[in-house]
C-alpha cells in the first residue's frame, strides 16, 4: 500500500492537473473558515430580482436597494454539532448556512460544502455517497464547490474503493458520485466551457486531522 503522504501529494497533482484548487487543513475548523472567507470575497451569485436591471421610478429603485443579494453556503449532512459551530462562522460574516431546502435556492447558492467519503489519488477525483437530494444539490447547482477530504480517505485508483461502492449499491437506490475537476463541457462548436452544468469552481481541503462525522438527513 502507498504512503499517505505520496497518496496526497498525487491525489493533489491530479486534482489540479483538471483545474481544482487543493490546499491542506489541519482541522475542520480550518475548513469552516477556509469557505466563509471564500464567500464573503467572491460576488453574490444571487439572480437580480425581476425588473432591478430597467429604468425604474424613484420609490422602485429604493426597493431594489434594499434587496441586496444574500451570500448563502449550504453545508447538507453535515452531523448538528460541526454544522452548529460553522453557522457561528459564517455568522460573523453575515453568511447564511443551510443544511436543507435547496431547492428553494437553486439561484443563490455561492458554495456547496461537503466531505467526501473517499479521493482516487490516480485521477484527482472525489467519491461521494449521494444518495440525499440535498447533497447532490450542493456538489451540483452551487456556484463553488468546497469538498474537504481526510488524507486517511485517499486510495490509489478506483478499484481501492470498489469494496465501500458494492456496500453502497446494496441499499437500492443509491446514486455515486466521482467528481473530478471543476464542471465542463466542449458540446457547443468544441469551445471549451466552465461551469455550464456545474460549480464553476472545485476547492478540495485535503484534511490532516481526524476524518470529519457526518448524519444523514
Amino acid at each position: 500500500m502507498q504512503d499517505t503522504r505520496e497518496l496526497a501529494r498525487l491525489m493533489q497533482e491530479k486534482a489540479e492537473l483538471v483545474s481544482a484548487k487543493v490546499s491542506t487543513v489541519a482541522k475542520i475548523e480550518d475548513a469552516f473558515n477556509y469557505a466563509a472567507d471564500l464567500c464573503a470575497t467572491k460576488d453574490a451569485c444571487q439572480l437580480l430580482f425581476a425588473g432591478c436591471a430597467s429604468p425604474l421610478s424613484s420609490p422602485a429603485e429604493e426597493l431594489c436597494e434594499t434587496k441586496a443579494p444574500e451570500r448563502i453556503i449550504a453545508a447538507p449532512g453535515l452531523d448538528p454539532e460541526l454544522f452548529e459551530q460553522f453557522a457561528a462562522v459564517c455568522e460573523k460574516q453575515g453568511i447564511s448556512l443551510l443544511s436543507h431546502g435547496l431547492r428553494q435556492k437553486l439561484a443563490g447558492i455561492d458554495i456547496g460544502f461537503t466531505i467526501a467519503d473517499y479521493g482516487v489519488a490516480a485521477t484527482g477525483s472525489l467519491v461521494q455517497s449521494s444518495n440525499d437530494e440535498e447533497l447532490r444539490l450542493a456538489t451540483m447547482i452551487s456556484e463553488f464547490h468546497v469538498a474537504v477530504l481526510p488524507i486517511s480517505k485517499i486510495r490509489a485508483t478506483s478499484f481501492d474503493v470498489e469494496e465501500a461502492l458494492r456496500g453502497w449499491a446494496k441499499d437500492a437506490p443509491a446514486y455515486t458520485s466521482f467528481i473530478t475537476g471543476a464542471s465542463r463541457t466542449a458540446d457547443i462548436e468544441r469551445v471549451l466551457a466552465i461551469g455550464v452544468h456545474g460549480p464553476l469552481e472545485l476547492h478540495i481541503l485535503l484534511l490532516e486531522d481526524a476524518p470529519c462525522k457526518t448524519h444523514e438527513i
